[in-house]
C-alpha cells in the first residue's frame, strides 16, 4: 500500500517562507510524476507543482512560480517544497500526490496516490 505523508505545515506571516516534506513509503519512484497541490476553503483543487522523479524536469502553475521550488531527495522518496515570499492567498492544505508515469501534469485527476495533507496559514 502506497502511503505519502506531509509534513512541514505551519502558520507564518506574510513575507515569510515554509518547506513541505513528503515522504513515500512502498513506492518506487524511479519513473514517477510527483506533485503538490492546495486547496482553500472555498475554493477547487489547485495544482501547483510537479517533478518528473528521472529527469527533475519541473513545471510550476502561474501562482507561484518564482516563489515556490519543488525537488527530490537522492533517494527519490521524498519531495519537498520550498515556499517563499508567502502571502495570506496561499493559505490552505497543501496535499502531495504521485503517479506512475512520465508526463507529469498539474491536474489532480492524473495522480493515483494521494497524502492527507498539511495546513499552511500565512496571516497579514
Amino acid at each position: 500500500q502506497v502511503r505519502l505523508v506531509e509534513s512541514g505545515g505551519g502558520s507564518v506571516q506574510a513575507g515569510g517562507s515554509l518547506r513541505l516534506s513528503c515522504t513515500a513509503s512502498d513506492y518506487s519512484a524511479k519513473t514517477a510524476c510527483l506533485a503538490w497541490f492546495r486547496q482553500a476553503p472555498g475554493k477547487s483543487r489547485e495544482g501547483i507543482a510537479t517533478i518528473y522523479s528521472k529527469t527533475g524536469t519541473t513545471r510550476y502553475a502561474d501562482s507561484v512560480k518564482g516563489r515556490f521550488a519543488i525537488s527530490l531527495d537522492n533517494a527519490k522518496t521524498t519531495v519537498y517544497l520550498d515556499m517563499n515570499s508567502l502571502t495570506p492567498e496561499d493559505t490552505a492544505l497543501y496535499s502531495c500526490a504521485a503517479r506512475t508515469g512520465t508526463i507529469c501534469t498539474l491536474s489532480s485527476g492524473t495522480y493515483d496516490y494521494w497524502g492527507q495533507g498539511t495546513q499552511v496559514t500565512v496571516s497579514s
